[in-house]
């Protein structure tokens, strides 16, 4: 077997380390961002896989505060609605702390790009595809910002059509994901929705098939 394009064991561990130890942050210290540090973590997003080549994502750095407020306010519509969606959970759903908008360094918006419709290699038959390119450049920043020290929480509790009016997003795009950004006093020793008891990590056995769908 060749092994000539292995990376050392040390740099293979640490791949495998960030992965099992990134964590959905929603607890931050509002202490500013490198710059430097910033443009490197939107370099790896911007490394991401993407079908057909496309880069769907465009990111929307939020540095106004009145903004960010704005922002706040649309997630906590959204987390109130949801909650009255969930029923009987109801009640444990809202002593969930749900997102770090107002305490976390940087906060961005992640679109995907207007005009999609031209992109056509490998979309004809899956247009979501977009999405899926831009969750690649979301976890590319996700595992470097866990690399590098510092948190990461994404907030999907929106309605994407008042998200792109308040930021200007072009008629055909979507705003996909609030990305709260920021150090940390310390990570979760395990998902936080697995510690607050909301749910449990699934077997592997359960999720791999072999050939066809495997009836539950």
């Amino acid at each position: 077997m060749d092994r000539s394009h292995r990376y050392s064991q040390a740099e293979i561990d640490a791949v495998y380390r960030v992965i099992e130890e990134r964590r959905d942050m929603r607890h931050f210290v509002p202490a500013p961002i490198d710059p430097v540090l910033l443009q490197q973590l939107l370099q790896a997003a911007h490394h991401a896989p993407s079908v057909g080549y496309m880069q769907p994502w465009r990111f929307i750095r939020i540095t106004d505060h009145n903004l960010r407020q704005r922002i706040h306010q649309l997630v906590e519509q959204e987390r109130i609605a949801t909650a009255e969606a969930l029923g009987k959970r109801q009640e444990e759903f809202m002593r969930l702390k749900v997102e770090g908008i107002l305490d976390c360094g940087e906060l961005l918006v992640v679109s995907l790009m207007d005009r999609r419709e031209k992109h056509v290699f490998g979309r004809r038959t899956m247009p979501h595809m977009d999405l899926a390119s831009a969750a690649c450049a979301i976890q590319n920043l996700w595992l470097a910002a866990r690399a590098e020290g510092l948190g990461l929480g994404w907030v999907s509790l929106f309605d994407p059509d008042a998200l792109a009016r308040l930021l200007n997003i072009p008629e055909g795009a979507e705003p996909v994901a609030i990305l709260c950004l920021g150090h940390v006093k310390a990570f979760y020793d395990k998902p936080m929705l697995e510690q607050e008891n909301w749910a449990q990590r699934a077997s592997l056995d359960d999720l791999v098939f072999e050939n066809h769908w495997s009836a539950d």
